[in-house]
């Protein structure tokens, strides 16, 4: 299995990247199976059955509204997040789906749209779709959204598959000890590397220019969130907060206070998550990094080196990411990045990490003060369950990713006040994230039956 790390930064929509971007991809994808197969016009019904995660936090992810506009023919990646609500609205009023945006088809929600508490085999982000012609079935598929917007359908899920990519790179690595060997043995940093990786599949230009793209998407939503005011969608009533923390941030810096004088990146590292969180929970535009659920830790730590180390310029923005793009590779190999399956210490986990390791590199770590780095980052987000109030993205999403943000700080910095030399690694921290997301009781993994989810409402 070959990752890119644009396969782990992907520009989409919120506000999940396993219950949106995912179930948008995969119906995008069926439609593409339909019209391989000549099969579009015949088509009379498409029925939905969401599985397991899918179902239980589905409706507070958006996953029965990506399902639909993947059945439009849109794509995460190009979709303009402010049709979604009114071509929903429209599809209910008129109870008929634009099949491919061009096929119109009845589409009763209540028939067609169909939520089961099982979980299927192999995943426990399952979604089936079937077409119906006027008295036959056509085609069917069921697809498995695995995490970071990576969608497998069943042939692949049987066969064991998590990706379908096996270009051969030439410094292919599968633990992180096989990376640090290889950097050592080719006197190579991590982002060096990846680079080298990179370019299996492009020119040094187009990761370059691609990765300053992600780098761009992550800054836009950044200022969209820092000015976007009100509730976020969903019932919960939470209200932004960037906006206003951006202006008293603004009108108090150098304030004389203990917290402003001593630790006044801290202020601006936790706005630019907020900001990056609370579009992603409102359906914005951003960037999976390497969930929308986590979305904002690497943005913000991002954000927080190009703020304040002097002289920093793109060439950074590319080695931060590359570095941060290996630790998540690891992470998908041999662990998971979905909430669902490993709970939160898969995606904010994954996330602070990817981050800690990026800092690291920009700030001229060793390979062993990166590993170092991330694995502290990991380490201190072992068993964070994922069970959001309401099945939305909100809470208690929004503040984890500001807090993990700080966490990769300081991890970094630990890592590099020291020599790289340290107890635990990170293939074992990675290693004990997948045990211990195996052993969590399910209702801990992205269900909201648990938790804070049970806690927060009956209180």
């Amino acid at each position: 299995m070959s990752i890119s790390v644009f396969d782990l930064f992907k520009i989409g929509v919120g506000p999940s990247s396993s219950h949106t971007v995912g179930p948008m991809r995969a119906a995008h994808d069926f439609v593409e199976a339909l019209r391989a197969q000549a099969l579009l016009e015949r088509v009379a019904r498409i029925e939905v059955q969401l599985f397991g995660s899918l179902s239980a936090t589905g409706i507070g992810h958006g996953t029965d509204r990506a399902v639909i506009m993947g059945l439009m023919g849109e794509r995460p990646d190009r979709i303009d997040p402010s049709i979604i609500a009114p071509c929903i609205e429209e599809l209910l009023e008129a109870g008929s789906l634009q099949l491919d945006g061009r096929l119109a088809i009845p589409f009763n929600w209540s028939r067609d749209m169909q939520l089961h508490d099982e979980s299927l085999p192999h995943h426990p982000n399952a979604m089936r779709l079937i077409a119906h012609g006027h008295s036959d079935e056509l085609h069917r598929n069921t697809y498995y959204s695995v995490g970071g917007g990576f969608v497998v359908d069943e042939v692949q899920a049987r066969s064991g598959e998590l990706d379908s990519d096996s270009t051969p790179l030439p410094f292919d690595f599968n633990s992180a000890a096989e990376l640090m060997a290889l950097c050592r043995m080719h006197d190579l940093r991590i982002s060096e590397l990846m680079l080298e990786n990179e370019k299996a599949w492009r020119s040094e230009a187009e990761i370059r220019g691609g990765l300053w793209e992600i780098w761009q998407a992550m800054q836009a939503c950044v200022e969209t969130g820092l000015h976007n005011e009100g509730i976020l969608p969903g019932g919960l009533n939470v209200r932004r907060r960037a906006a206003a923390l951006h202006r008293r941030l603004q009108a108090t810096e150098g304030d004389g206070s203990l917290i402003a004088s001593t630790f006044s990146a801290m202020d601006w590292v936790n706005v630019f998550a907020l900001a990056v969180n609370e579009e992603n929970a409102a359906g914005g535009r951003m960037v999976t990094a390497p969930t929308n659920g986590a979305a904002g830790i690497i943005p913000a730590v991002l954000h927080y080196y190009m703020k304040f180390q002097p002289g920093a310029d793109e060439r950074d923005v590319v080695d931060f990411l590359l570095a941060a793009g290996a630790v998540g590779i690891l992470c998908k190999k041999n662990a998971s990045i979905s909430g669902a399956e490993v709970g939160c210490q898969g995606e904010v986990g994954s996330a602070c990490a990817m981050a800690a390791a990026g800092l690291a590199e920009v700030m001229g770590g060793s390979v062993a003060q990166v590993e170092n780095a991330a694995e502290i980052g990991l380490e201190h987000n072992l068993g964070l369950t994922c069970d959001p109030v309401g099945g939305l993205v909100q809470v208690p999403c929004i503040e984890r990713n500001a807090i993990a943000s700080v966490k990769a700080i300081n991890a970094a910095q630990m890592a590099l006040r020291g020599d790289g030399d340290h107890f635990i690694s990170l293939d074992k921290v990675i290693r004990t994230m997948r045990d211990t997301g195996a052993d969590m009781q399910e209702k801990y993994k992205e269900t909201s039956r648990g938790g804070l989810a049970v806690n927060a409402i009956e209180c």
